[in-house]
């Protein structure tokens, strides 16, 4: 049976961060938030996803997306009798949340709606989503599960450098601190200055933002004359956008930390559907509350477990816009085995990239995080880069070209031709083993590039008929 990338353990990171100070003796512990929840027996959980899936589909049938569907297909909650029939139901996608915009999936009364969040807008136009007083404490529990499994104690102080507004990170890991019963600093996203300033004055032991960012305050802490491996913080929870297991590397060899993952989106409640343990073999899917499927994107059959696909997902137990097998466009694996940690649920990769961001150049199929993993495995280069995509010359006869805009280490930098050129040429090595395309590489200065508090903008495609 396919088995999940491995992460490094807590021990194996004390032992080869042994000469990293005090980060050797800040590990992760296993605790674990809610046991009765998260270490159910599979045959348990899975009484309660069908009888959740069962009440799901009788609430749903007030929306007119879902109920002309079961018209046509005569479907209600008395044909549900296992996880099976789950595959009767119909798909969900961003574009029929736009299209019933704003609160076309509403099934509460407009009375009980607590709170509006909207996604990012990265591929669009932004969807608004709803929340009950319900949904709200739903939220703040999934992601106090997560954080416990990444080490949060109550006697911990937490830095939020997510942004508070519509997005809904910010706001979902805020409750979710506060659930656990540790400080917060909501010290929002941007002026990195002032990030530092907090971090130096009030010694939080946790950070929260992207990955991208947390390289960003490593930056700035260097710009100023500090070192970053000697600021307070052990631990980071990141996500908001995909990264790579060498991203994670390099933040922690930056900043000495722990740096632990985990996933949500806006449309299905916001981060909360999963994260890692202290294992870190993978993310723990919040499974009481969401059946994920991992499909072929173009056929939308199930793959084989521990193969990539798209990730599909069914929120069992929302309140004011639950939905039905919505597909996140997300890529990455399912996994059914045992965790040391004693959790039970169904685990999953990180994401590897988006089935909407992948990029088709001469034929080849390429993500982003592959060229950020080629990258990291380049002495000399950092993690900010920017793909530009052209098609020069005739239109129809002309082939795609790509350039990786590369930052290298100040100290990486010299004035001789030849070196540079080797580097150049050990990155463009490195792209083609992983991604199995030519690429130029274009070295650039240090802190040239733009930098994100937000998800990263990694790609500018300037092919005709491009977004």
């Amino acid at each position: 049976m396919p088995t999940p990338e491995r992460m490094p353990s807590s021990q194996s990171l004390q032992s080869s961060s042994s000469s990293q100070g005090a980060f050797s003796s800040q590990t992760a512990s296993a605790s674990i938030w809610d046991p009765v929840a998260e270490t159910q027996a599979a045959e348990q959980r899975q009484a309660l996803q069908i009888e959740r899936l069962r009440a799901l589909v009788e609430r749903v049938a007030t929306v007119p997306f879902y109920r002309a569907y079961f018209e046509r297909q005569d479907l209600g909650p008395q044909r549900i009798r296992s996880l099976d029939d789950l595959r009767r139901l119909p798909f969900t996608t961003k574009d029929d949340l736009r299209r019933h915009h704003p609160f076309g999936f509403l099934t509460v009364p407009r009375a009980e709606v607590a709170r509006i969040h909207g996604s990012s807008g990265t591929t669009g136009t932004p969807t608004f989503v709803a929340y009950t007083k319900g949904d709200l404490a739903l939220w703040a529990d999934l992601c106090a599960r997560f954080l416990v499994a990444g080490g949060l104690q109550p006697q911990h102080t937490v830095q939020v450098a997510f942004g508070y507004g519509l997005f809904t990170g910010g706001f979902g890991l805020h409750y979710g601190i506060e659930r656990v019963g540790a400080a917060i600093i909501p010290a929002a996203a941007g002026n990195t200055r002032r990030q530092l300033t907090i971090m130096r004055d009030l010694d939080p032991e946790v950070l929260i933002c992207t990955p991208s960012y947390a390289l960003t305050i490593a930056d700035g802490a260097r710009e100023l004359g500090i070192d970053p491996r000697g600021l307070p913080i052990r631990f980071g929870h990141f996500g908001g956008e995909p990264w790579t297991e060498d991203l994670r590397l390099e933040i922690e060899q930056q900043l000495d930390i722990q740096a632990f993952n985990n996933y949500g989106l806006s449309e299905v409640i916001g981060p909360g559907v999963s994260g890692e343990c202290a294992e870190r073999n993978g993310m723990h899917i919040q499974d009481d509350h969401f059946l994920v499927e991992c499909l072929d994107p173009d056929t939308l059959e199930p793959v084989p477990e521990g193969e990539p696909g798209e990730l599909v997902i069914t929120t069992l137990t929302r309140e004011a816009m639950p939905l039905l097998r919505y597909r996140t466009r997300d890529i990455a694996r399912l996994y059914r085995g045992p965790c040391p940690c004693g959790r039970t649920s169904l685990r999953m990769s990180r994401i590897s990239g988006r089935s909407d961001d992948m990029l088709i150049i001469r034929g080849v199929n390429l993500f982003p995080s592959q060229i950020e993993e080629a990258l990291l495995r380049v002495e000399g280069t950092t993690a900010h880069y920017l793909i530009e995509v052209e098609r020069p010359g005739t239109p129809g006869r002309s082939m795609d070209e790509l350039t990786v805009k590369v930052e290298i280490q100040r100290e990486t930098f010299s004035d001789r031709m030849d070196r540079m050129q080797a580097l150049r040429d050990r990155i463009a090595q490195e792209i083609h083993a992983i991604a199995g395309i030519r690429a130029k590489v274009e070295l650039v200065e240090p802190r040239s590039l733009e930098r994100f508090v937000g998800k990263a903008k990694r790609v500018i495609d300037r092919r005709e008929g491009s977004d």
